[in-house]
């Protein structure tokens, strides 16, 4: 009689099989080593080509600036904590199942137990420990990182106010009374610090190497502050699916010297198009940077930039509160919905109508059913 405690099964016999003709031996069979080299080797070089295809200073895993370099930390650091918990599974699982497997008799055959003291306190204990870190460090992460929270700096921010169009940015400088489509250029050496709305559906405000994202909605403002570390150009886009013209909703977040800055900014208030009712009228229609490049740009103006000047000091506070009155804002003065496009083609001069080459809109929630859900907010 055996003890079932300590007992394994016996091996089974292995039915007898017609014998199987030697193989041509692999390269991998006849030289393991040297396969093996060969094939971490080409690996590697892989990665590192494809890295050598990414711009550095696109992604947040290469972080410039304050904001971007403390999120980068604070995500390392959590994904190490977590770890705690997932490195003890993701190895332990496997040498369970090899010690355990079918074929190995010296492993201990238990099928009572039950209950391990020494193992139900870390299993509860260790999680508890760690949720309660997550928790501490995630109630002072996010005060540090609370966009709306201003850069220290013994320099002035720089204000800049952003509206979301059906596809592109527009940014208002309205110290300087210009504004641009494309790019977001500012001082290296100065903090950001943005207010944001869109003047179409909700949109989502994102430079990833520098940091923080943030929604934007009609008739709402919210805010981001960001600074740049170094001099650079650094991608911003939107994130929130709006349209068949969602993919070319980019631009360039450009850091520069402060001289470069103040150049830049004669050039726009010199060479920039009249941001006046009517053409930011033409403007709301659904377009790409590159269509809205094509209408109004000229020679002076930068590639795949577009210059605006005379913005005036309320104009982005008259987008804002327009989405406050008693009545919703109508389809045929919404921008980004096919009403208010049709009527701005038909009522346009000839030669002053965008041009398009993208395909027609079809998203699938009307721009009258937001107007007016927006509509009912109060004004504050």
């Amino acid at each position: 009689m055996h003890n079932d405690k300590y007992w394994a099964p016996a091996p089974r016999a292995r039915s007898a099989s017609p014998p199987i003709a030697p193989a041509t031996p692999s390269p991998a069979a006849s030289h393991p080593p040297l396969w093996r080299a060969a094939r971490w080797t080409s690996l590697v070089a892989s990665v590192l080509l494809l890295s050598g295809c990414a711009d550095q200073r696109q992604s947040f895993l290469t972080p410039d600036g304050p904001v971007a370099i403390l999120q980068y930390h604070y995500l390392w650091l959590i994904t190490l904590i977590t770890l705690i918990v997932v490195a003890p599974v993701v190895i332990g699982v496997p040498l369970l199942a090899w010690r355990y497997r079918y074929g190995n008799t010296k492993a201990r055959y238990a099928p009572h137990w039950d209950f391990s003291a020494a193992l139900e306190w870390p299993m509860w204990l260790v999680p508890v420990a760690i949720v309660i870190v997550l928790s501490v460090f995630v109630w002072n992460y996010t005060h540090q990182l609370d966009p709306y929270r201003a850069i220290a700096s013994d320099k002035p921010p720089l204000r800049v106010q952003v509206v979301g169009l059906d596809w592109k940015w527009l940014f208002i400088y309205p110290d300087y009374h210009i504004a641009t489509v494309g790019e977001m250029a500012f001082p290296q050496d100065r903090p950001v610090s943005m207010t944001l709305t869109t003047d179409t559906v909700m949109q989502s405000f994102m430079i990833p190497a520098l940091g923080g994202q943030i929604y934007a909605m009609p008739g709402m403002v919210t805010q981001l502050n960001l600074a740049a570390g170094h001099t650079g150009d650094f991608e911003g886009m939107n994130t929130q699916y709006n349209g068949d013209g969602f993919h070319a909703q980019h631009f360039q977040a450009v850091a520069m010297t402060t001289q470069d800055f103040s150049r830049w900014v004669k050039d726009a208030q010199q060479n920039g198009a009249a941001l006046d009712a009517a053409n930011y009228k033409i403007l709301g229609e659904s377009s790409t940077p590159e269509q809205v490049r094509a209408h109004f740009g000229n020679l002076s103006m930068p590639k795949d930039v577009t210059f605006f000047n005379n913005a005036a000091p309320d104009f982005f506070m008259d987008i804002v509160m327009r989405y406050h009155g008693r009545k919703s804002v109508p389809p045929a003065q919404q921008p980004g919905s096919t009403v208010y496009d049709a009527v701005v083609a038909r009522n346009a001069a000839p030669g002053a109508r965008m041009a398009k080459n993208a395909v027609p809109d079809t998203r699938m929630a009307s721009m009258a059913g937001m107007a007016g859900h927006h509509a009912t907010i109060s004004s504050k």
